[in-house]
């Protein structure tokens, strides 16, 4: 394969206000030196913003989401592979990856090349399975209990200190006072992400993320950590800082080197007044902030494929430590026809 002139696919192109990682990813790969990128977007939705954004995909099109079927996804994956060639698929979005990784092989045999956790990575670090998680690797952990039913959810506050963090298997996550606060939060993230809905105590303290990347050998390729200046209604980062916190860096080695991670991944922490750390999320994949690691000097995008592709890339030694990243709103003018003509047609040629 000439690794100068690659086709790479990306999901996760919703660049709102709770943000996708697909055009931080796609900025990073634009960036890279080690190859000239040919992106293909992949869209859920027609009205996802990436795909309309000049500059970041040369085509978009639509696929089905990994709901509707799986079967379903990858003959329209595979019909495009057919058109576009692609050598690297990155998923960016968590209900997806789990299908994904389990489709590896056939997409292997395809010629589509991934660099995602094996199955048994992407299930132990699941939320209802966090606290199991913290005492097999020593690390702190909030209490947390899964729930399936409104009924369970007395009995878990009454068991618990609160406040309490309400979140969905794979996204959400909103803060209840009360029992009756956290049942009708069960109700809305279940009615979103289905079962379970987890029940976390909530820790007081500053949130602390690191973005890495394993190379499924136990290596840490890079890693970067951050923390968050201002965060959204949603609780996601509208302004952050690459940080020097050798303790965090600590951390994501001691798991990835213990778990082999293979892949992205985001370590969300809490740092309280006390200075311990309590683990409290773990996400599979590249998180939407990861541009800032590129511009502290950390390209990890770049080097996920070149791990995808079977390259063994050098770890990176250093950051830039002051970096910031701060998002913004912006208002693109698109032709109601390329709207139309995207929904109808499910694609979208910027080349």
């Amino acid at each position: 394969m000439d690794i100068k002139n690659i086709t790479i696919a990306v999901s996760g192109l919703n660049n709102t206000d709770n943000p996708g990682p697909g055009i931080p990813v796609i900025r990073s790969l634009r960036e890279a030196r080690s190859f000239i990128p040919r992106i293909i977007g992949l869209a859920y939705e027609n009205l996802e913003p990436g795909a309309y954004m000049n500059g970041m995909t040369d085509k978009v099109y639509l696929v089905p989401y990994p709901s509707q079927g799986m079967d379903l996804l990858l003959n329209r994956l595979f019909d495009i592979h057919a058109r576009e060639k692609i050598d690297v698929l990155i998923p960016n979005f968590d209900s997806e990856l789990l299908p994904l990784i389990k489709s590896e092989e056939i997409l292997q045999q395809k010629g589509i090349h991934t660099f995602l956790p094996t199955i048994g990575q992407y299930n132990e670090r699941l939320k209802s399975n966090l606290p199991e998680y913290g005492l097999k690797y020593g690390i702190l952990v909030p209490p947390s209990i899964p729930v399936t039913t409104p009924g369970e959810i007395a009995q878990v506050c009454r068991n618990m200190e609160g406040p309490y963090m309400v979140k969905g298997k794979f996204y959400d996550a909103s803060l209840a006072h009360s029992a009756e606060e956290a049942v009708a939060l069960f109700y809305k993230i279940s009615a979103k992400w289905g079962l379970p809905v987890i029940i976390q105590q909530h820790i007081r303290g500053t949130e602390v993320n690191v973005v890495a990347l394993g190379d499924g050998k136990g290596n840490t390729v890079g890693a970067v950590p951050m923390k968050k200046q201002f965060i959204t209604d949603k609780g996601k980062a509208w302004g952050g800082i690459a940080i020097s916190d050798p303790y965090l860096l600590e951390v994501t080695r001691h798991v990835i080197k213990e778990t082999k991670w293979r892949g992205g991944m985001e370590l969300e922490m809490i740092k309280t007044p006390e200075r311990k750390y309590y683990l409290v999320e773990i996400n599979p994949r590249i998180p939407a902030w990861v541009y800032l690691a590129t511009g502290a000097g950390q390209n990890l995008p770049e080097a996920l494929v070149q791990l995808a592709l079977g390259l063994n890339p050098e770890p990176f030694t250093s950051f830039e430590v002051g970096k910031m990243f701060v998002r913004y709103s912006f208002d693109m003018i698109v032709d109601a026809e390329t709207h139309q003509g995207f929904a109808i047609n499910g694609e979208i040629s910027h080349e």
